[in-house]
């Protein structure tokens, strides 16, 4: 298969601090062992050999070991992970777009959850619940001081059984207990209309099993609204990443057949691999070539790509080749960084780990690891500027992130006093009514990125941002010996 990495699986979705992607490889376990350290396994043995003798009182053995190979791969950097049973199934659930539970899109606020929006169709769409509903407790468990993710698992559970959410709303200023059945959910990643005559707009919230067949069904869709279309905007803004043929598919369909869409590389040799705009790199097995529907015109519309700081992974992958090879615009403001790797490998029928094995780079052979995409037009979040965007985790603010291997990092001394100042921007954002709030919907009418898109399209003034800069690869700590 020369350069082409065998992939014998799918490829993931991770969080980490709620805006983090894995762009990650599934493989078969490798048959060669690497020699053991006998010293420090002797060492090893021996602490697990006083645990079990002289701790306060009984510890489980498999909880020892789990806990021991948890704590091996998890210092290596943010997205290496061992699964036991329970997260390997919800990782799997994760790649699939499909899950069972109550179908509602999720962040934190002030402790408490808060919807972002109801999974339109869904057990919590009938049930009424609504975007910036808080909800406080889940059935009678206390939300305030639970993680997101621990939150996400009380929510979701087994087909036709009950959860009751209590439910905070501000505007009505009451809380209210609502009861739903769980059901499979399937999230819809593509979304898209014609904006206006000759122009459209198609967004991707993730990349997923079934977001490129989504994606071409709403390609045709504009296009049979719209069969003259003069320009189109792909939204991948809080995007954060998942499936990596997914990222290929989403690049060749805009892209002449057979350049580089992405390369890998890492010590293993099937890590070394160029990924390229042809079927041979997306399809999957027997299904044929999922972009041969889509109208020719495709390739050559003008586009414009929107990207920000939640753009993350499969995301990058994608407004990296376009960037590259020139085919598109890309506007808004320095992406994630996430450029790395991870191989997911099976430690037996349903535990495993997911290790960081590569590094990837655009067309051009940058490596965008702890440091994103720079949009070709930097354009601020609304017209007063980029209020809330310094609060956003990226790659290089997470410990132990991985360096991008192409030269020194460098400190960011202003980050932490535009974040103070974002802070308290979003406590009196916070204040407001909703209808006036100056973040308004991805691809709403008060979307000020998407206008600016549009103004570039229709080759009309850009309000480019006077404040956003290219955001260096902050300096990791050198250790040192003593």
């Amino acid at each position: 298969m020369g350069q082409k990495l065998k992939i014998a699986g799918w490829v993931s979705i991770g969080v980490v601090a709620g805006a983090l992607t894995t762009v990650s490889l599934q493989t078969v376990a490798r048959g060669a062992m690497t020699p053991l350290p006998l010293e420090e396994i002797q060492q090893l043995s021996a602490v697990f050999g006083l645990i079990k003798t002289d701790y306060v009182e009984p510890v489980d053995d498999k909880k020892l070991i789990t806990d021991a190979i948890s704590g091996m791969v998890s210092s290596l950097d943010p997205h290496s992970q061992y699964f036991d049973k329970k997260s390997f199934k919800e990782f799997r659930e994760g790649t699939t777009g499909r899950f069972v539970g109550v179908g509602i899109e999720i962040t934190q606020e002030d402790g408490l959850i808060k919807i972002v929006s109801p999974i339109e169709g869904s057990p919590a769409y009938r049930a009424g619940l609504k975007s910036s509903d808080l909800i406080t407790k889940i059935d009678d468990t206390a939300v305030r001081g639970l993680s997101l993710n621990e939150s996400v698992k009380r929510m979701r559970g087994e087909p036709n059984t009950k959860v009751t959410l209590t439910i905070f709303r501000k505007d009505e200023n009451r809380t209210f207990p609502v009861t739903i059945t769980r059901e499979e959910i399937k999230t819809q990643s593509v979304k898209g209309k014609v904006i206006e005559p000759g122009y459209a707009w198609i967004r991707l919230s993730q990349f997923q099993e079934r977001t490129v067949d989504d994606f071409v069904r709403k390609v045709e869709e504009v296009y049979k609204q719209e069969p003259r279309l003069k320009g189109l905007v792909l939204d991948l803004r809080n995007d954060p990443g998942g499936l990596l043929d997914a990222a290929v598919a989403i690049s060749a369909a805009f892209l002449p057949e057979n350049v580089t869409v992405v390369s890998t590389n890492g010590q293993l040799a099937d890590s070394k691999a160029t990924y390229k705009a042809s079927p041979e790199f997306y399809a999957r097995r027997g299904q044929g070539d999922p972009l041969k529907r889509l109208p020719a015109a495709i390739k050559t519309v003008p586009l414009v790509v929107l990207v920000n700081e939640g753009s993350a992974s499969a995301s990058e992958i994608v407004a990296g080749a376009l960037q590259d090879h020139k085919r598109a615009t890309l506007m808004g403001s320095q992406t994630f960084g996430k450029g790395s790797v991870q191989t997911v490998r099976p430690l037996g029928p349903d535990t495993g780990i997911k290790i960081t094995t590569a590094r990837y780079y655009t067309p051009n052979g940058r490596s965008i690891q702890a440091k994103g995409i720079v949009p070709d037009v930097m354009v601020d979040e609304t017209a007063e500027g980029d209020l809330f965007a310094a609060l956003r985790m990226r790659e290089a603010d997470l410990d132990k992130h991985l360096g991008n291997g192409q030269g020194e990092e460098q400190k960011d001394e202003a980050r932490e006093k535009a974040r103070e100042e974002a802070r308290k921007r979003l406590e009196e954002e916070a204040k407001r009514n909703p209808s006036e709030r100056k973040l308004p919907e991805l691809g709403s009418e008060k979307d000020f990125q998407l206008t600016q898109a549009l103004n570039k399209l229709k080759g009309q003034p850009v309000l480019v941002s006077k404040t956003l800069t290219e955001r260096k690869e902050e300096k990791k700590d050198e250790k040192k010996e003593d």
